[in-house]
């Protein structure tokens, strides 16, 4: 109660003393350094974790503790959602943009923090996922509860979302340029003065603070010694073309292993299945346990043979083909670990799994190349770029990629292949997946907010705000007498013919009975039911504002009846839906 009361008194004084375009900048920082502090909280207690659970191992013999591992963190992970989160918080990414698009930028508190602590117990003990999604959720999640905290509106609120968001990638990776265009380019938000400002804020912010407590090494970074020479610029094309493919094959395995899982009701199957196939993989494969960010280190200091050490493939590092084709085994089921983790209920993103594939893809193709005698490139450079080209074509984040890449490598030696690679990449799952692993659903029930600013506003617009109730409903064995009756009380001109259960039957049109309104012969010898017409289109209570739109551009009807599963709610109108866009332009179309 107390705390209520400071709140409100603060926010009188806000009111009267501060702008809000200056108290966004404020929270802006604020924001910047709570997301900042939870990156750091997190990558250090996730590293620390592994790093006592597999200090011991043997980098040349088998560890049969990878198969117990990550069973036990999918297993603490559920235990600690199901008695103690109690919601949903996987997919991060897609869950704020779903709080963007359908649920007016609110994301529920708890998010501060719990994300945080499932994400550190999958991957700790070996889920194959990243700790990025989350720790974005986790930024979204403050700015979102600060918006809320101190009454902003919608618009406010999604910027604030964005600065958390911006804040956690710029504070993870200490690419604050890679924070601001992941937030454009991802969250969509506007690219606009009034937003870019604080997400530059933001970003530097949680940078600065990741520099001051970890030093340069955040999470890896690396100093480009080969430089890039224009005469492989062909074979930098041909990495996007097959990092484009390699996405594809993420995309949709991961999602369609992901619909498998959803169909197994029992969770604790569902644990026992994930802790024994991700414990199989990850034992065979030990470069498959956590977030592989070790993995790519020792590929960007020239020691790719590496990643087979601690399995008992140890021995084909010295066998130039059986390596490649590990190489192959390690990329094919990198995704399947991955996807495993997540349906068998684990928390984690795909952002460093998409930057181990890509390290892996570039890593095999200079390889391959150099085995060959093709050419003779640099494993390392290549490996740099396929880890952009995977992002880019996983996540349809091209320019993302490209400069997250050039900030961890300090500079932009590799810019030419970076952009060549990441477009390429882009451009060729375009063709098959025009929507990204984080939007595909959401697009597909009609839920993602884009740039396209028509597609945005009627994605904001919400049904159950426009549905008129005033319509006189009548039953279908009603005499023409109570319709003549129901008519002369009512100022509509379309009446529902509903049953006695609300079920709905058709309407009435006014228009189709004058003729024998006044006709009192009738009025006892005729029936609702002769008189009812079946409306050509029926808008659906769930339906999305994009479909109803249509459906009366198709119909030419300036009312629809509403239905939720055949129960009759009520009527929208086209005028309705036209003032209530009108209204949404103009409040977007002001800058903060």
């Amino acid at each position: 109660m107390k705390f209520q009361k400071t709140i409100n008194k603060i926010f009188v004084w806000r009111l009267k003393n501060i702008s809000n375009q200056r108290f966004v900048l404020i929270l802006s920082v604020f924001i910047g350094l709570l997301s900042g502090l939870a990156a750091i909280i997190l990558k250090n207690t996730a590293f620390y974790t592994h790093y006592f659970f597999t200090k011991d191992f043997d980098t040349d013999s088998v560890n049969y503790l990878y198969l117990a591992y990550p069973g036990i963190g999918i297993l603490l992970t559920v235990l600690f959602v199901k008695f103690f989160v109690k919601d949903k918080i996987s997919h991060g990414v897609s869950r704020v943009l779903f709080a963007i698009s359908k649920n007016g930028g609110k994301i529920r508190t708890h998010n501060t923090y719990s994300s945080m602590i499932a994400s550190t117990l999958t991957v700790s003990f070996g889920g194959s996922v990243g700790l990025e999604a989350p720790i974005v959720y986790t930024g979204s999640s403050i700015g979102s509860a600060l918006g809320q905290l101190f009454r902003l509106n919608y618009k406010t609120i999604t910027l604030l979302i964005g600065c958390g968001a911006a804040g956690a990638i710029a504070g993870i990776f200490k690419a604050p340029i890679a924070g601001i265009v992941f937030v454009i380019e991802v969250l969509m938000l506007d690219l606009t003065v009034a937003n870019v400002i604080p997400l530059m804020i933001s970003a530097i912010t949680a940078s600065s603070l990741s520099y001051f407590f970890m030093g340069k090494g955040v999470l890896f970074t690396f100093d480009i010694t080969t430089p890039f020479y224009l005469k492989n610029l062909p074979f930098y094309i041909f990495l996007g073309i097959v990092s484009g493919f390699v996405s594809l094959y993420f995309t949709r395995v991961s999602m369609k292993i992901e619909e498998l899982y959803k169909k197994v009701k029992n969770q604790y199957v569902k644990i026992i299945l994930g802790g024994i196939i991700l414990g199989i993989l990850i034992f065979i494969f030990p470069s498959l346990y956590g977030e592989g960010y070790d993995v790519l280190k020792m590929m960007l200091h020239g020691k790719g043979d590496e990643l087979v050490q601690t399995s008992f493939l140890y021995f084909v590092k010295d066998d130039l083909w059986l390596f490649l084709g590990a190489l192959l085994a390690i990329m094919f089921f990198k995704v399947v670990a991955m996807a495993v983790t997540n349906g068998s209920g684990g928390v984690g993103g795909i952002f460093a799994p998409s930057l181990f594939m890509g390290g892996i893809t570039g890593f095999f193709v200079a390889r391959l190349l150099n085995t060959t005698g093709i050419a003779n490139v640099s494993e390392i450079n290549f490996a740099l770029v396929g880890m952009a080209g995977i992002m880019s074509g996983v996540m349809h984040s091209p320019l993302t990629a490209i400069f997250l890449i050039a900030e961890i490598t300090g500079g932009y030696q590799l810019f030419t292949p970076l952009i060549v690679t990441s477009v390429i990449s882009y451009l060729t799952i375009f063709n098959w997946e025009p929507h990204s692993i984080y939007t595909k659903r959401l697009a597909e029930r009609g839920e993602l907010i884009t740039h396209d600013k028509d597609k945005a506003l009627l994605t904001l617009m919400k049904i159950d705000k426009l549905i008129e109730t005033n319509f006189h409903s009548i039953q279908p064995d009603a005499t023409l007498r109570k319709l003549v009756e129901i008519i002369s009380v009512s100022n509509r001109n379309v009446f529902p013919v509903v049953d006695g259960e609300n079920n709905f039957i058709g309407v009435v049109v006014l228009d189709d009975i004058r003729h024998i309104m006044f006709d009192t012969e009738l009025y006892d010898n005729t029936f609702v039911s002769d008189l009812k017409i079946i409306p050509s289109h029926i808008v659906e209570f769930n339906d999305n504002m994009e479909i109803i739109v249509r459906k009366f551009n198709e119909s030419g009807n300036y009312n629809l009846p509403v239905l939720n599963e055949g129960k009759y709610i009520g009527f929208v109108s086209r005028a309705n839906i036209f003032s209530a866009y009108r209204k949404l332009l103009r409040h977007f179309s002001e800058e903060q």
